[in-house]
């Protein structure tokens, strides 16, 4: 019986470099489990890879069909985007194990969906002043830098990343990347194997 690992933390902790180097960890041999975003593609994204990039038409179709596991919408300065999952994203947790990336809320609503004793969180941390330099460095090499959106999303992370949120989802075991980030992943590797 496979399992779902799912990355989560706030913003610019390293959460995509992680999940791209898990994946690519044939010891582990995980499988993505790709969401939804009707948010703008990024640079160096690729649609079908980071994210389904979709219209919120399409977003609407998916939740009239009874698709959507579960969704969550950011008010950003550029309009509302929306993240999801959706049933049909070819999970087969009877046959493999997958990783998964997304925030407390989806992670809630995803252990509820598929069950606890199959969905197992990986809950990333980095050093508040850390994580604001990575996200300026990060913005700044955006076609067009966005940087009231950036302040928006690490203002947000400071209450949906809260002590009393974290506890509520039953959060234990956490991971620094703080500094070497091949320590960080090597300890988040070691947990995933102990697990399957």
């Amino acid at each position: 019986m496979g399992k779902l690992f799912y990355i989560m933390g706030k913003s610019a902790t390293g959460k995509d470099t992680l999940y791209e180097e898990l994946l690519s960890r044939e010891d582990l041999a995980l499988c993505p489990l790709i969401m939804y975003t009707t948010r703008p593609i990024r640079a160096k994204e690729t649609d079908g890879v980071q994210y389904h990039f979709v219209m919120a038409e399409v977003l609407e179709q998916m939740r009239q069909a009874g698709k959507v596991i579960e969704l969550r919408a950011y008010d950003t300065v550029q309009g509302i985007w929306y993240y999801f999952t959706a049933d049909g994203d070819d999970v087969d947790l009877e046959h493999h194990s997958y990783l998964g990336l997304g925030t407390l809320v989806s992670y809630e609503k995803i252990r509820y969906y598929y069950g606890k004793e199959r969905v197992v969180p990986l809950y990333i941390e980095a050093e508040d002043r850390l994580r604001l330099e990575r996200s300026m460095k990060r913005e700044g090499k955006q076609a067009v830098p966005d940087y009231s959106e950036m302040c928006r999303r690490y203002l947000a992370d400071q209450e949906d990343f809260s002590e009393e949120n974290i506890a509520r989802a039953q959060i234990g075991r956490r991971f620094l990347n703080d500094q070497d980030r091949q320590v960080c992943m090597d300890e988040v590797a070691a947990y995933i194997r102990s697990m399957l």
